[in-house]
């Protein structure tokens, strides 16, 4: 998919007018976050999990090269093969090239986010192979012919009676008088689908949550099973995930494992975690024929040792935006591209560039919620503010906002004529405001009171009160 990440205030517009999209984030936002508190809170020593989980990811990102390659000696060991791919372009002719080699025509996939940052399903389907979307939530959207919205729920920006009609213009051998107007009944009817989709599949391609450098195995962590089917009745199984979900051994995964499935969903644990390591053996009674890891970079090996780096301890569990107030509101098309909220207001500058994805690390209130309940405790808002850094020193931020941080930063170096101007400011605008006590509009605010009202400064400044307050002898 080709970013839209530039066009991020004209995407929040359309997603404000959207009444079906607000529709279902009001869900949203009743729902996960109030279901992560109530399973954070059946776990005291949710904290203490979230600092043995850093220190595990931090661990792995100063050793990196080492699990890598003690992964792929242990996934060869198995039987399987690691490719190394430092592109989304050399990712995609891998895949293509096992799926020629094995001759396959059908695709099934599971949910995978770098399936998406590469465009898979489009370079696929021009060279003749046909992909299957088998996550519910991603099938919806291939369908309907959109992209995911969040990361953990691809579909969660529709209500059920859009995904009705779309299984009712794509489904067309079923009875057209038949009744979708329940979850359900939606459910059973991709489910039978879907089944067939498994059974004539070639290949199957699924994401990773972890990979684990002690056993050569790939854990994927899903509600649905689709991620089971796709492995397991396959000439191949292929696996795409990104340098840094490689975890050292079996017991860090459980650490981690009981983190991201609270966070993610509010469930304790979710209904399948699957742990795959090789091909089928002689013994089996099921598996793929083959079984392969494709890595990709993308630009993720330039952020070690950078500001940036503490962003590749993010395990894809989706609280930063189930939490967020912006994402919330205009939802994840609005981001422009394959990850939206606060994780892709930092990733996605890194992985398409500040000049494309400039607007989201501004597409903040700083509220810090993303921060605070992070399970790996990435500083989310320091990140987007290194950002912003970057693009003022890039000239890209508009002249405006350029000449008044500059003149503000000129004042602000000046204590005494800062107290100054403040004051002079303070007392202005309290004088103006003082019939209704607000500004329907005011130059240089009109960011601000197109969409609400300013109040009007009232009484005098914070500074002056406690200058007051440490002359008179009030606590310092």
């Amino acid at each position: 998919m080709q970013p839209t990440s530039h066009a991020f205030k004209e995407n929040a517009h359309q997603a404000l007018a959207n009444a079906n999209l607000q529709k279902a984030l009001a869900l949203m936002r009743s729902g996960f976050p109030a279901r992560r508190a109530a399973a954070v809170a059946r776990l005291p020593e949710f904290d203490a999990l979230r600092d043995q989980g850093k220190a595990i990811k931090d661990h792995v990102l100063e050793h990196l090269d080492y699990y890598l390659e003690t992964f792929e000696k242990n996934v060869a060991a198995q039987g399987g093969q690691v490719h190394w791919c430092r592109t989304p372009q050399e990712a995609r002719e891998t895949v293509l090239a096992i799926c020629r080699r094995l001759d396959a025509r059908t695709v099934t996939k599971g949910k995978t986010m770098i399936a998406e940052e590469i465009a898979l399903n489009d370079y696929l389907e021009q060279n003749g192979v046909v992909p299957v979307e088998t996550d519910l939530g991603e099938y919806i959207i291939q369908i309907r012919k959109e992209y995911p919205s969040h990361i953990i729920a691809p579909a969660i920006h529709l209500v059920k009676e859009q995904i009705a009609d779309s299984f009712r213009a794509t489904h067309k051998e079923l009875d057209p008088a038949r009744a979708l107007d329940e979850a359900p009944t939606l459910v059973a009817e991709a489910r039978g689908v879907l089944r067939q989709k498994f059974l004539a599949a070639d290949v199957g391609i699924t994401g990773a949550n972890f990979c684990v450098a002690e056993t050569g195995s790939t854990v994927i962590v899903t509600n649905e099973g689709n991620g089971d089917l796709t492995q397991t009745l396959t000439k191949a199984h292929i696996v795409l995930a990104s340098l840094e979900k490689v975890v050292p051994t079996l017991e860090d995964v459980s650490t981690i494992l009981r983190l991201l499935a609270r966070s993610a969903t509010g469930q304790e644990f979710s209904t399948y975690t699957t742990f795959s390591t090789g091909p089928r053996r002689a013994a089996d009674t099921d598996g793929p024929g083959e079984f392969h890891v494709v890595f990709l970079d993308n630009g993720r090996s330039a952020m070690l040792g950078t500001e940036f780096q503490d962003m590749l301890r993010c395990i894809r569990c989706g609280a930063c935006m189930n939490h967020c107030p912006v994402y919330a509101t205009v939802g994840g098309h609005a981001y422009g591209w394959v990850y939206p909220g606060p994780m892709g207001a930092v990733l996605t500058p890194t992985l398409v560039g500040v000049d494309e994805a400039g607007h989201l690390p501004n597409a903040s209130t700083f509220c810090g919620r993303c921060e605070s309940i992070c399970p790996m405790k990435i500083p989310l808002p320091g990140m987007m503010r290194h950002w912003r850094e970057r693009e003022f020193e890039k000239r890209l931020s508009p002249a405006p906002y350029r000449y008044g941080l500059k003149l503000w930063a000129f004042v602000a170096r000046r204590p005494p004529l800062y107290r100054a101007a403040t004051s002079v400011a303070t007392r202005l605008l309290g004088w103006l405001g003082r019939p209704h006590g607000r500004f329907r509009s005011l130059p240089l605010a009109q960011g601000w009171t197109q969409g609400r009202d300013l109040p009007a400064p009232e009484g005098r400044s914070f500074m002056s009160l406690w200058a007051e307050r440490r002359k008179s002898g009030g606590a310092a």
